[in-house]
């Protein structure tokens, strides 16, 4: 409605849309009822915490396959949907993509060539498309994620230790995992999440940062050590190139350069609106291939690092012969702090699709999603395929990405973002897998004329993308900011300066332990930074009112 009021150029056209909102609003009960099923749902999430076999999970499938038709016309009922649901699917085929090939090198690096690029990419596909289909959000992006990747790690260097094969105790791990995972799934633990705050959340944004740009930190490391090399005694040293890591550096940044730069490019005054609003929606994609025919040819004599994506594939069903009892009940172990690791990432990644900001209007299906994850898993674990659960900050921007947003500026200058339109749909992340399949009888072209430096690039893009609308390192800056020019926030109001600066130090702690755990060197310790996520609830639900006075804690944590 706001939206169709902004547009508005004369004024019949506004008193048309006027008339045509009070008449939705007199004769559209249905529209009202579901409306208010859905607060009545919301408010007993927030204020209730009852445990139950399989209710959680009927309430979500009644109430979401009543849109299940739906989910599909919306992509293309409405102004501008068909754009943005073509911009949204160009966009997250390569926040897709690019990442599984990455992660899929990294599981190759880190287990001797057992699952490789290939396996991520036939993984997401499937998993991808059957999310899609069957999932209650569709707006959650599944795929696997770097700390699936560091965790993948650990179970192959347990396996070594136990001499068992890779494969088995994998297997033996994941279906673990599966289990707990239904398991909390058909005894609604997801109510649990009602603990999970903005607090909580925002530290897991902020660790999903970490796990985005360190890697293109080391990589960049690790090409500067191999090809820039300085000869100690002056003479030249004959086997260096250079050029090659200066031109990995260049790629890299450039790539998240432009990406912003298109990005923001509609808070300019340059061309008009509509196209403005084009360039935005397409920034990513524009952004990679930009850079990639940069690289590609006219750096054409510089080497630049390619991806190496092996041709050969054999799909087989694990057997689990080589299972000692020790390595299963080490696999048990694994498979309950992986499954914690699935519950906080599955459901925070829905919670920050469903936050209010994003206005979506058919509700939340926590106990659904987290069912056909677990399900969706079993078979990704018995064939050898990468395990895949919710996304960040991927989910969050698929959803903001399908809604037309208005930028609001304030008198001091500061710049909001306002959602005036949701689409919720199922075709987008269903077309992306479905292109993705198709790019698995492409390999290795076209995606070997894409440098990894690129990748790295939106590496870098996504890791400060899922800090976006983060209050937690907003309130960071202002240990550095003048008070005079602190932005008028709500909790800035309504606050001591002291309070705001003891809450986000607390959250600083937090944030440190977590990364302590999840990028350890030592692997037994790495396998206990999910449970240090998990802990995060209770320590924000029951530590820090100890601590804080709880006005302060809802003006500075809660949804405004």
């Amino acid at each position: 409605m706001k939206l169709d009021l902004i547009n508005a150029e004369t004024v019949e056209e506004f008193i048309v849309s006027m008339k045509k909102r009070i008449q939705q609003l007199t004769t559209n009960k249905t529209c009202n009822s579901n409306l208010m099923a859905i607060q009545a749902i919301q408010h007993k999430y927030e204020t209730t915490l009852s445990f139950s076999f399989g209710k959680g999970i009927a309430e979500n499938f009644k109430r979401r396959s009543g849109y299940y038709w739906s989910d599909f016309t919306d992509a293309f009922v409405g102004e501008k949907s068909i754009h943005k649901t073509m911009a949204t699917i160009a966009s997250l085929y390569f926040a897709i993509i690019l990442p599984c090939i990455a992660f899929g090198v990294r599981d190759h690096n880190n287990t001797n060539g057992n699952i490789d690029a290939r396996r991520a990419l036939i993984g997401q596909t499937i998993g991808g498309i059957v999310f899609a289909l069957f999932s209650g959000q569709p707006l959650v992006v599944i795929m696997t994620t770097a700390p699936l990747c560091l965790l993948t790690k650990v179970v192959y260097d347990i396996s070594e230790d136990l001499s068992v094969d890779f494969f088995d105790v994998f297997a033996c791990v994941g279906l673990w995992n599966a289990l707990f995972v239904i398991m909390y799934a058909l005894f609604d633990v997801s109510y649990l999440m009602k603990w999970c705050t903005r607090s909580t959340e925002e530290i897991f944004g902020l660790f999903s940062f970490f796990a985005f740009f360190i890697d293109p930190i080391k990589d960049c490391i690790e090409n500067f050590k191999k090809f820039y090399c300085f000869s100690t005694s002056g003479t030249a040293c004959h086997d260096c190139a250079p050029q090659n890591s200066v031109l990995f550096l260049m790629l890299m940044l450039f790539t998240v350069w432009l990406a912003l730069f298109i990005y923001d490019f509609n808070k300019t005054k340059y061309l008009n609106s509509h196209f403005r609003e084009i360039l935005s929606d397409y920034a990513l994609p524009i952004a990679v291939l930009t850079t990639s025919f940069v690289g590609s040819y006219l750096f054409q004599e510089i080497k630049a690092e390619k991806f190496e994506i092996i041709d050969s594939f054999e799909f087989k069903i694990i057997t689990f012969k080589s299972l000692t009892i020790s390595s299963i009940f080490v696999s048990l172990v694994l498979g309950f702090a992986l499954s914690l690791l699935f519950f906080m990432d599955q459901n925070i990644s829905a919670a920050l699709v469903n936050n209010p900001s994003n206005k979506l209007k058919k509700g939340e299906a926590y106990h659904w999603d987290l069912l056909v994850v677990g399900v969706l898993n079993i078979f990704l674990s018995l064939f050898g395929l990468p395990w895949m659960n919710g996304m960040l900050p991927h989910s969050p921007i698929h959803a903001r990405s399908l809604a037309d947003v208005h930028r609001l500026v304030d008198a001091s200058g500061h710049v909001t973002e306002e959602v005036v339109r949701a689409r919720e749909t199922r075709v987008t992340e269903l077309a992306t897998h479905a292109l993705i399949g198709v790019s698995l009888f492409l390999i290795p072209h076209p995606l070997d004329y894409i440098p990894i430096a690129v990748l790295n690039g939106l590496f870098l893009y996504c890791a400060i993308a899922s800090l976006r609308g983060n209050s937690f390192v907003e309130r960071m800056l202002l240990f550095i900011t003048e008070q005079t020019s602190y932005p008028p926030n709500h909790y800035i109001r309504r606050c001591p300066q002291n309070v705001i600066h003891l809450f986000t130090a607390i959250q600083i702690i937090q944030s440190a332990v977590l990364c302590f755990f999840a990028f350890s060197v030592w692997p037994y310790v790495q396998m206990a930074y999910p449970v240090v996520i998990a802990i995060l609830m209770p320590i924000r639900a029951k530590l820090i009112p100890l601590i804080i006075d709880e006005k302060y804690i809802k003006a500075i944590d809660g949804y405004h």
